[in-house]
C-alpha cells in the first residue's frame, strides 16, 4: 500500500500483503479488504474511538471483528482488524429468500439483545444521541443528499435544527439494551443460516432496542425495494415480517422517531 500514507505500527503488517478497496455501504471511510484483515480509515473521532473500544469489550460475547491495532494520526483514524467470514445479507442469496433472511436478522437482534450491558463502557442512550445530533446541526455536518424524501421540505421539516427541536420535545422513554447502533444489512455477515458477524461498530452501545428495529426496518424496506440495487425489487418480502419474526408488536411512533433520528447522523 505504497501509494497510501499508513501509521508504522499498521504498515509493519500489511506490507507487502495484497488488498483490494472495498466500496460497499454509505460511510465515508476507505475500506481495504486483505485476505484475513480488514482495513478501515476514516475521520478521527469518538465513534471511531467507540469503534475500537466496543471490539475489545465484546471479545467472546457475540462475533465481531477482532481489533490488530488502532490509532490516530493528524485527522485520521486507522483501524486493522480480523476480517469476518461469510456473505453479507444485502446478498443475493438473501435478498432472493426473504424467510431465511428475516430468520437471520432476528437472530442477530436477538444475540445483540443477549448481551449483558450492565459493565458496557459504551453509553449511546437519548442523552448521549441528542447531544451528538446537536453538534451535527451546529456544525453543519447533517448530510442531506441522503435523507427520506419526506423528512425535509414541503410536507416535513424546515430544516434539520427544527427536526431536532422535534426530537428534543417527543423523547420516548427507552427501552434499554444492546444495540448495534447501525443495524442495516450490509454491517451483518452470515454463512447459509447463522450470523457470522457483526461489522461497523462506531455507534454499538446501550441505547433503547427500537433503535436497532426501527434501522432494520428500513434496511430492509429499501433493500427490498430496490433503493441500493439499481431498482430491482425482490419478490415475497412485507414490511410486517420483521414484527412477525420478532413476536412483538410494531412500535409506529418508535419506528418514525428513530428512523428520524438517524437522519442528523
Amino acid at each position: 500500500m505504497e501509494a497510501i500514507w499508513l501509521p508504522d505500527e499498521i504498515k509493519c503488517i500489511v506490507r507487502g500483503k495484497p488488498y483490494e478497496e472495498n466500496n460497499i455501504g454509505m460511510s465515508d471511510s476507505q475500506v481495504f479488504m486483505f485476505e484475513d484483515m480488514v482495513l478501515k480509515i476514516q475521520a478521527a473521532s469518538e465513534e471511531a474511538d467507540n469503534e475500537a473500544r466496543v471490539s475489545r469489550w465484546l471479545k467472546d460475547r457475540i462475533p465481531v471483528p477482532r481489533i490488530a491495532a488502532y490509532c490516530t494520526a493528524g485527522k485520521r483514524a486507522y483501524c486493522l482488524m480480523s476480517r469476518i467470514y461469510g456473505k453479507m445479507l444485502c446478498d443475493e442469496v438473501y435478498m432472493t429468500n426473504p424467510q431465511k433472511l428475516l430468520d437471520i436478522v432476528t437472530q442477530a437482534l436477538q444475540m445483540l439483545w443477549s448481551v449483558d450491558i450492565s459493565d458496557c463502557p459504551c453509553d449511546n442512550s437519548l442523552s448521549v444521541k441528542l447531544a451528538m445530533a446537536g453538534h451535527n446541526v451546529e456544525n453543519g455536518k447533517v448530510d442531506l443528499d441522503n435523507v427520506e424524501p419526506e423528512t425535509f421540505g414541503e410536507n416535513g421539516f424546515s430544516s434539520p435544527a427544527e427536526l431536532l427541536r422535534w426530537l428534543e420535545n417527543n423523547r420516548p422513554e427507552e427501552d434499554s439494551a444492546f444495540s448495534h447502533g447501525d443495524f442495516c444489512l450490509p454491517n451483518l455477515f452470515a454463512d447459509k443460516d447463522k450470523v457470522t458477524g457483526f461489522i461497523d461498530l462506531g455507534k454499538m452501545g446501550i441505547a433503547d432496542r427500537w433503535q436497532d428495529i426501527a434501522l432494520c426496518y428500513r434496511s430492509l424496506k429499501h433493500n427490498f425495494e430496490g433503493k441500493y440495487n439499481g431498482g430491482k425489487l425482490y419478490e415475497g418480502y412485507y414490511p410486517e415480517m420483521l414484527f412477525e419474526k420478532l413476536g412483538v408488536k410494531p412500535d409506529w411512533e418508535k419506528l418514525k422517531y428513530y428512523i428520524l433520528l438517524d437522519e442528523l447522523f
